[in-house]
């Protein structure tokens, strides 16, 4: 301490006095704190004769105090004045440990120099003086002791223990590190798990037979799979996986030279997986065939009728195996032969529970509550009854939760209307009839209709309600098709053009008759088409047709409805002559004596048909008469052109060929007939003035009729009566093949 501080004014510390029978052996060092640094200007210069003593830190829990070294004190008493002061003031406002220098023996020269006693010198505690004391003149220290062998030996004792135990044992770890990676050098290093299968500690051939052995089999189980609430099964063979052991077993890498890796190996494990060998093919269509069970359509919620009363069916998420996901899965998991997790894509619903709810109590409940009544004329009354409502009201999804309902007007027309028919007048179109020789318009009348669209509109208010149901019958005009007028003006007056042809079988006269009565009577509007297969429909035994001859590959044959072809050409000639256009017809594949050469057609259901257009700015009306043996077809409109029909010479003949069938019921013989090709030109000139209109040329080329015999099968020859014995067995008759009706083709006709 410097003389400078006594004159700051701190307070004095209170005297502390030693203990006479206390000896500097038997006082306890207390922990000496470092004393203040001096300073720069006011440093002395240090003494290179005298050692500086190491100051001990004080411990946390010690009071500010000043150390007195008493080793000497009686001999410094006895020296000093009476009245010197034996403590040192500290720093004003400083609350820091001071220390007192131990005093010579006798006076030192020099300037004073502050002394730090070594750790085993006798010192005692004083607390500091509040008083205020002069300040003193420092004493000149003594050098320290050095300290004996017997002080410093106990200090440095347990440091050696411990440094000699740390050494041994880290010499210990590095021996047993090292005999653990020789024993493990070469093996799958420790804690290393295949598909669960623990192969740490084995060599890589032992690593992969136990893995052959335990995960192996696993290939052709059964594996179950989990595919959000759907659980299956699936082989993973089938599906194409398999284990690649090399590169599964490449995955354990080397032996682990961190000592902390080998250290955890003991207690952990590290699962490595396997390596999956698989067909995309194979796996791809494994996982497509696990749609089936896995894949399910979302269900919105809605309300359905289950006779009169409402059911409310809770809306269903829907899901779909994702296909891509799948697969990764079932090649990282297949191998630990358990339950392997499938993703899948979950398809969501709009409509709520409160959605279904509120629409079965707002407006299923009160539909159902009633049966719904429309009242016609009469007294009559259409009813649907409460059990049928499930077919009128109906639900869908309103887009935000709810269910929007629906009314199906068409099937409550459908339950209502029959029971009012009664009531009401059915429209007729006016029609054109011949009796008395010469067309007559017989007047159209209007019908007078429910309007059902009209009478249910109110439907959904009506069906809202907890009362009665009930609404009436609205009726209203319905006009006919072809009105009286229309008729009229249809200029229906005249034989415009006519055909007759005969000659035919008794079969194919009732097929005749039945088309021809079809077509009686059609209405041909100005610019419209007529189709013959279009207006009568199918031609079978359910509509009353017979089987009878048609021409089947150039050869007669028979088949149901055989003979239309007659009324085809019948018709086309009388269109022909009336001035119709040609839109499609088609001649037979050979020519019928009966016909006239180039101006014939036939025709075959769903293949081939007759079809012409009224060009004329008049109608036409078609009337059909069948006789025994003959058809007449006349066309009646308004004459408006002439038609001229000129016939070219037969060119280009060609023989016919010899055909041999088995006999019977389908092998009819014809003595044939040849081929050539011959023309037609029809030339159209207007009626009243004769001018020319156009001249159009067809041109046919018939094939020739073959020549058909029909012969039995020869007889077997008679076996060798002279040598029975040495004669063969004679060889089974053959089988005379048996007759197969024919498909006909469609380009021969009926």
């Amino acid at each position: 301490m410097n003389d400078e501080d006594g004159d700051k004014g701190s307070k004095a510390p209170e005297r502390s006095t030693p203990d006479p029978s206390a000896t500097p052996e038997s006082v306890e060092p207390e922990t000496v704190a470092d004393p203040p640094a001096p300073e720069p200007d006011e440093a002395p210069a240090p003494d290179a004769s005298v050692p500086e003593a190491p100051a001990q830190q004080p411990s946390a829990d010690d009071a500010p105090t000043t150390q007195l070294n008493l080793g000497d004190l009686g001999e410094r008493s006895e020296e000093q004045a009476p009245d010197a002061p034996l403590w040192v003031e500290p720093p004003a406002n400083e609350d820091v440990t001071q220390v007192i220098p131990a005093i010579p023996p006798g006076p030192v020269p020099g300037p004073t120099q502050a002394y730090t006693p070594p750790a085993d010198d006798p010192t005692v505690v004083a607390p500091a003086a509040a008083a205020q004391v002069p300040p003193q003149p420092a004493p000149e220290p003594s050098p320290p002791a050095e300290p004996s062998a017997e002080q410093t030996a106990p200090s440095r004792a347990p440091w050696v223990k411990i440094a000699a135990v740390t050494g041994g044992v880290i010499a210990l770890i590095g021996i047993a590190y090292a005999a653990d990676l020789a024993a493990s050098s070469g093996k799958v290093p420790r804690g290393v798990t295949v598909a669960g299968v623990d192969v740490g500690g084995s060599s890589r051939e032992e690593a992969e037979a136990t893995l052959q052995a335990q995960v192996g089999p696993r290939v052709d189980q059964p594996l179950t799979v989990t595919a959000g609430d759907v659980s299956t099964q699936l082989v993973p063979s089938a599906a194409g996986l398999g284990v690649d052991w090399e590169a599964t077993l490449d995955r354990a890498h080397s032996q682990p030279l961190n000592p902390f890796t080998r250290l955890t190996s003991f207690f952990t494990t590290d699962e490595i997986g396997v390596v999956s060998t698989r067909d995309e093919a194979a796996l791809a269509s494994a996982v497509d065939g696990l749609r089936g069970e896995t894949d399910r359509a979302s269900r919105e919620g809605t309300v359905v009728f289950e006779g009169p009363t409402p059911v409310p069916v809770d809306p269903s998420t829907g899901q779909n195996l994702n296909g891509e996901g799948a697969e990764a899965a079932l090649t990282e998991e297949w191998a630990f032969g358990r339950p392997v997790e499938l993703p899948v894509d979950v398809v969501p619903v709009t409509v709520t529970k409160e959605g279904v709810q509120r629409a079965l109590d707002e407006v299923a409940t009160p539909a159902a509550s009633a049966d719904l009544v429309v009242t016609g004329r009469d007294g009559k009354v259409a009813t649907a009854a409460r059990q049928q409502i499930g077919a009128i009201v109906g639900f869908e999804p309103d887009g935000n939760g709810g269910l929007k309902p629906t009314y199906n007007i068409g099937a409550a027309t459908g339950i209502l209307a029959p029971q009012l028919v009664s009531t009401e007048i059915v429209p007729k179109d006016a029609t054109i009839t011949l009796d008395g020789g010469s067309p007559t318009v017989v007047p159209a009348v209007v019908g007078d209709l429910v309007q059902w669209p009209k009478t249910l509109e109110t439907l959904p208010e009506l069906l809202r309600g907890n009362g009665s149901h009930t609404t009436a019958a609205v009726y209203g005009p319905v006009p006919p098709a072809l009105t009286t007028e229309a008729a009229q003006a249809l200029g229906v007056k005249e034989v415009i053009g006519e055909f007759t042809t005969g000659g035919f079988s008794a079969a194919s006269g009732t097929n005749i008759r039945l088309a021809a009565s079809e077509i009686n009577g059609a209405l041909i509007k100005p610019g419209d088409t007529f189709s013959l297969n279009g207006y009568t429909g199918p031609r079978g035994t359910a509509q009353g047709y017979v089987e009878s001859g048609i021409i089947n590959n150039g050869r007669p044959d028979t088949a149901v409805g055989g003979g239309v072809s007659q009324v085809a050409t019948t018709l086309y000639n009388a269109a022909y002559f009336a001035g119709m256009e040609d839109v499609a017809h088609t001649e037979h594949s050979y020519y019928i004596s009966r016909y006239p050469e180039a101006r014939e057609a036939t025709v075959f259901e769903g293949a081939i048909d007759l079809q012409f257009r009224n060009t004329a700015k008049t109608g036409v009306m078609i009337q059909a008469i069948g006789g025994a043996s003959d058809l007449t077809i006349r066309f009646w409109g308004t004459k408006s052109v002439d038609v001229e029909s000129i016939t070219g010479n037969r060119t280009k003949p060609t023989e016919p060929d010899t055909v041999t069938l088995p006999a019977g019921d389908h092998c009819i013989a014809s003595s044939g007939a040849p081929g050539f090709t011959a023309s037609d030109t029809r030339v159209i000139s207007d009626h009243a003035t004769g001018q020319e209109i156009s001249r159009d040329t067809r041109t046919v080329r018939y094939d020739p009729v073959p020549i058909v015999k029909c012969e039995a099968p020869a007889a077997p020859p008679k076996p060798d009566e002279r040598t029975p014995a040495a004669s063969p067995a004679p060889p089974a008759p053959a089988e005379s093949p048996k007759p197969t009706t024919p498909k006909p083709n469609p380009n021969d006709g009926e």
